[in-house]
């Protein structure tokens, strides 16, 4: 049985069939423009948008910038920390992380994935934390008065006798967090 011709009688009731053509029809699409996964080459002329041409261009790295900026973050985290209330000073080495956030920021994104920052961070992270620690006892054996010897040797003599197995899990807070806080920040540039 065969379907009626268009316009006989009428339009049929099925569905429009899949038309078959012996050459492709023309698409809108630009002269030489082959489609994705269909074999040949695009005829030269036609630009097509990479997926790249939108990212941004890699940053120019600033080692000397970072470890610079990383130095001063070390000081004014240390002086931060050492300038806090004396009384607030047992729950003060939690602020370890932060002193490591702190130096990692400038690392990872100005110094970029260098395999030398990390554990630069990491050493830096800890300074900060003994800067701190350091500036409390100074300003504890300022205000007692200082003994015989001087000022910074009665603060170190302090410091040694005020270390806890607290300070020592601060500290590795302090190089771990400054460790992988400044290879994070590396891999996000």
């Amino acid at each position: 049985m065969t379907a009626p011709a268009p316009g006989a009688d009428g339009p049929s009731p099925r569905p429009r069939t899949a038309q078959h053509y012996s050459v492709a029809p023309v698409l809108d699409t630009p002269d030489g423009y082959v489609a994705p996964g269909m074999p040949g080459v695009p005829v030269t002329g036609y630009d097509p948008v990479t997926p790249t041409a939108h990212r941004r261009a890699p940053r120019r790295r600033r080692t000397a910038l970072a470890l610079t900026l990383a130095l001063l973050a070390t000081l004014l985290g240390g002086l931060a920390y050492g300038c806090a209330p004396p009384r607030a000073a047992d729950s003060l080495g939690w602020l370890a992380i932060a002193q490591a956030g702190l130096v990692a920021l400038p690392l990872g994104l100005l110094g970029g994935r260098n395999r030398l920052l990390p554990p630069v961070g990491a050493l830096l992270a800890a300074a900060a934390l003994l800067l701190g620690q350091l500036t409390q006892q100074l300003r504890l054996v300022h205000t007692t008065g200082p003994g015989p010897r001087g000022l910074l040797p009665d603060a170190l003599t302090s410091w040694r006798g005020d270390l806890r197995p607290l300070d020592l899990a601060f500290y590795a807070i302090a190089l771990i967090g400054g460790f992988l806080l400044t290879r994070r920040t590396a891999n996000r540039t």
